[in-house]
């Protein structure tokens, strides 16, 4: 039985990505008190996950690759129905969901045509991105519930989470070009290898 006490994370996460149907809808009907419990509900079990993984040694494959898609799953949502609603700018919008699929396409390219991707922890740019990207989240949850007047700040964190978007979505380009240009390398020393043995 304790066998499958290993699964306790995944099952958190998988609950989490659930979560985000009764919170785009509680967001689309303007619920957003309750729609800042379910957030602030989600956020927690992020960090319950994580804490049981660690501890108790439960990390696998399957985790390491729900857990970040769940905080994606709920970005996506949530500034979807805010750009929708006319909230979040459209501009700023586009800049987030557009640097994810530039990471993904070019993580996908680089798999397929230069070389099996090694597994690899976020930059500290793209830690400070998400950040940002979910505290901006709860700013407009909060002050359109009405529990805090953060009203001033919001022009402020959309040009912030903008710049720091395009800046993380450049990063990893810049990353995705040097892994490209280091792997051709190797490859060409390689080739040069063989060449010599071949004429030996």
């Amino acid at each position: 039985m304790t066998a499958y006490f290993k699964y306790i994370p995944n099952m958190i996460t998988i609950a989490r990505m659930l979560a985000m149907v009764p919170l785009m809808w509680l967001m689309w009907h303007k619920e957003y008190k309750g729609a800042l419990l379910v957030a602030l509900v989600a956020g927690a079990s992020d960090g319950l996950d994580g804490f049981l993984a660690k501890k108790f040694n439960w990390q696998g494959w399957l985790g390491g690759v729900l857990d970040p898609l769940a905080d994606k799953l709920m970005m996506f949502c949530c500034y979807s129905v805010f750009m929708l609603q006319g909230i979040v700018p459209l501009w700023l919008f586009l800049l987030i969901i557009g640097r994810d699929l530039l990471i993904v396409g070019g993580a996908t390219y680089y798999h397929f045509y230069v070389g099996k991707l090694a597994k690899a922890s976020p930059t500290f740019i793209s830690k400070a991105n998400t950040a940002l990207q979910i505290f901006l989240i709860l700013v407009l949850l909060l002050s359109y519930s009405g529990w805090l007047d953060l009203y001033a700040w919001h022009d402020v964190l959309f040009v912030m989470a903008g710049v720091l978007a395009v800046i993380s979505g450049a990063h990893y380009v810049l990353l995705g070009m040097r892994m490209k240009r280091t792997a051709k390398q190797h490859d060409n020393v390689i080739t040069s290898f063989n060449g010599v043995n071949n004429n030996d």
